[in-house]
């Protein structure tokens, strides 16, 4: 994400330095606000996801433990 950030950060900076800001850097620089709003949805999505995996795994883990403990009590 920090990455990005100061990818994103150079690209805009380096357009801010251009003597005449064309109509097709206009247009660059919209579609990479779109892209980079786009790639921060889908880092959104995916750290959601990964929360509701993580989220899972506890629960196995834990179910796995309780049966641990109830399969040693059985014996």
């Amino acid at each position: 994400m920090k990455i990005l950030s100061a990818l994103i950060a150079v690209c805009f900076g380096a357009g801010a330095f251009a003597a005449e800001p064309s109509k097709e850097s206009d247009r660059d620089q919209q579609q990479l606000a779109a892209l980079t709003k786009e790639v921060q949805g889908q880092q959104t999505a995916i750290a959601d996801n990964q929360k509701k995996i993580d989220e899972k795994l506890a629960a196995i883990a834990e179910a796995i433990r309780q049966a641990k403990i109830f399969s040693a009590r059985g014996r």
